[in-house]
């Protein structure tokens, strides 16, 4: 590999980077006193604490953007499918909008019903995510997992803490 396209790949690294993490601070914009309101809402006793929430989730958009960059440069491999690839990033990036969105509907928002079935779709888009990624990349899809697994957690979670604060999360 020459020194061009190493550049080109740690460029596309970044740049995927930073595109889960931007995700990650529109979702942040909304949360801003996550920590207070969550902290106010009757929770299941299986709930963690919320200071988890934060390092769970910065692991999971760094490997977020690694699986996308994974995938993106499997665009060099001639035995590639570009169709493969880019629905698989455009898969990927609708469901950057859906994780953001949900951080809105719950915490900005106070949305309760509509992050339950945001959260649902967003599970969805992720499980398609893997699929398209595992078509382009195992490590990529591998990458994607924990997220998956997460986001089931998280889906529980949000219909649980709902259910139990209808006043607080109409």
């Amino acid at each position: 590999m020459n020194e061009l396209t190493k550049t080109k790949n740690l460029l596309g690294l970044f740049g995927w980077l930073i595109v889960a993490f931007f995700a990650a601070t529109i979702g942040a914009i909304a949360s801003v006193d996550a920590g207070d309101f969550y902290s106010q809402l009757v929770q299941p006793t299986w709930a963690p604490p919320g200071w988890l929430f934060g390092p769970v989730w910065t692991v999971l958009y760094a490997f977020m953007g690694i699986a996308a960059w994974l995938v993106w440069r499997e665009r060099y491999n001639l035995n590639a499918s570009l169709k493969r690839i880019y629905a698989g990033l455009t898969v990927f990036l609708m469901q950057l909008v859906l994780n953001a969105l949900w951080s809105w509907l719950f915490f900005g928002w106070k949305l309760g019903g509509w992050a339950f079935v945001d959260i649902i779709v967003l599970w969805i888009f992720i499980g398609f995510t893997v699929v398209g990624f595992l078509r382009v990349n195992k490590l990529a899809a591998i990458l994607m997992a924990p997220y998956l697994l997460w986001v089931l957690f998280a889906a529980v979670l949000n219909y649980a803490v709902w259910q139990m604060n209808p006043a607080q999360l109409g």
